[in-house]
C-alpha cells in the first residue's frame, strides 16, 4: 500500500503538468463521468486508488488498459493520454486475403487478447435478465473479418448460382453484392467456412461469443462506447428504425475502435457457441456449453430494434436448421 501512495504521488505532481482539457466528447478516460477527458478524471481514479471513494466514478470507463481491473496502470495510462494524446494500443493494420481463382477480397485483422467485463452493464436499463451476470473474460489473440462475409465472397467460395440470400434481384432488391449473405443455417455457414479454408490455404472459423463480444467492444482499443464504435447508434448500425427494412452494403456506417464495420447492425451473426446462461466464474476462452438445442447469434439486424445493437445483446438462434434472411456470419481465426 506505502508502494502504491508513492506512485500515486507522483502520478498528482505530474497532473500540475497536464492542460485542463485533453479533450472534449470522449467516453474512454471520462471517470467522473462529465463528459470530458481531463485532469478531474485523472484525480478522481487516483483518488479512488488511494481512498476506495466511488462517488462520481464509473469503473467502467476508469478500466483503461481494458484488463478487467481498475489499478495503478490505469491511472499512469491516463495521464500518458493527457500528456502525449495517445492510448496504450493502436488500431491493427488490415490484412487483405484473396480468394484463388478469382480477384475478390476481404479484409481480416488481429485482435490483440486480453480481459474484460462480459454481460450487461448495471447502468443499462435495456440489458435484459440473460445479459447477466456481468463476469471477467479473457480471451487469447484471433483474427476477426472487418466486415460481415459479403455476397460477393460467398460466390466466389460456393459458386455463383449459390447465393442463398433473400436481398437479391431475384426477390425484386438491387443486385449488389456488396450487401453481407444472410438467409443460410448454421451448417451452411460451417461448409462455407470449410470451403473457405480450402480455397485460402488458411484455417478460418466461427466466433465464440465471448469474442465477438470482446471485439464488438473494441477489444484493448474500447472507449466504453453503449454501441460498437459510438454512443450514437446511427452512426455505427443500420437497425429496425433506419434501414427501411432492408440490408445494406457493409462498410457504409463507421467503424469501431478496432475499424470493424456493422458489429452491431445490417445483419446478426452466427457465433460457434450454444446457447446457455451467464454465471460469475471468471472464464479464459470460454467457448459455451458442452451441448444445446439453439446457437447463439449475435449482433442486431436490420430489422432489430436499437438497442439490440448494444456490444452485450445476445440472442438464441432458434432451430439452428432454420435460416432467416436477418442472419449472416462473420469469419475469424485463432492467431498462431
Amino acid at each position: 500500500m506505502n508502494f502504491l501512495k508513492t506512485v500515486c504521488v507522483m502520478c498528482l505532481m505530474a497532473l500540475c503538468w497536464l492542460p485542463v482539457n485533453a479533450q472534449s466528447g470522449s467516453v474512454r478516460g471520462d471517470v467522473n463521468n462529465d463528459g470530458n477527458v481531463d485532469i478531474s478524471d485523472a484525480t478522481s481514479l487516483i483518488n479512488y486508488l488511494l481512498t476506495g471513494d466511488e462517488s462520481s466514478f464509473n469503473r467502467i470507463l476508469a478500466d483503461i488498459d481494458n484488463n478487467g481491473t481498475v489499478d495503478i496502470s490505469d491511472a499512469t495510462a491516463l495521464i500518458n493520454y493527457l500528456l502525449n494524446g495517445e492510448w496504450p494500443y493502436e488500431a491493427p493494420e488490415p490484412i487483405t486475403i484473396t480468394i484463388s481463382g478469382s480477384s475478390v477480397t476481404f479484409d481480416i485483422v488481429l485482435v490483440e487478447g486480453g480481459t474484460f467485463t462480459m454481460g450487461g452493464r448495471e447502468d443499462d436499463p435495456r440489458a435484459r435478465p440473460w445479459e447477466f451476470p456481468a463476469h471477467q473474460v479473457t480471451v487469447s489473440d484471433y483474427y476477426i473479418g472487418v466486415t460481415e462475409v459479403t455476397q460477393e465472397l460467398w460466390r466466389a467460395v460456393m459458386g455463383t448460382s449459390n447465393n442463398p440470400s433473400w436481398f437479391t434481384s431475384t426477390n425484386g432488391y438491387s443486385n449488389n453484392y456488396k450487401r453481407p449473405v444472410e438467409n443460410m443455417t448454421y451448417s451452411e455457414a460451417k461448409t462455407f467456412i470449410t470451403k473457405l479454408n480450402q480455397k485460402t490455404g488458411k484455417t478460418f472459423r466461427m466466433l465464440t461469443e465471448a469474442e465477438w463480444e470482446y471485439a464488438a467492444r473494441g477489444g484493448k482499443l474500447s472507449m466504453g462506447y453503449m454501441f460498437p464504435g459510438s454512443n450514437d447508434v446511427d452512426e455505427v448500425a443500420w437497425h429496425q428504425g433506419n434501414s427501411g427494412d432492408v440490408t445494406h452494403p457493409v462498410a457504409e456506417k463507421l467503424p469501431n475502435e478496432l475499424g470493424l464495420y456493422d458489429m452491431g447492425g445490417n445483419v446478426e451473426e452466427w457465433c460457434s457457441d450454444w446457447y446457455g446462461l451467464y454465471t460469475e466464474a471468471a472464464q479464459t476462452n470460454p467457448t459455451g456449453p458442452t451441448s444445446g438445442s439453439t446457437r447463439i447469434v449475435r449482433g442486431a439486424s436490420w430489422n432489430q430494434a436499437w438497442y439490440s445493437c448494444r456490444p452485450s445483446a445476445r440472442h438464441d438462434s432458434g432451430i439452428p436448421t432454420y435460416a432467416h434472411a436477418r442472419r449472416g456470419l462473420r469469419i475469424a481465426m485463432t492467431a498462431q
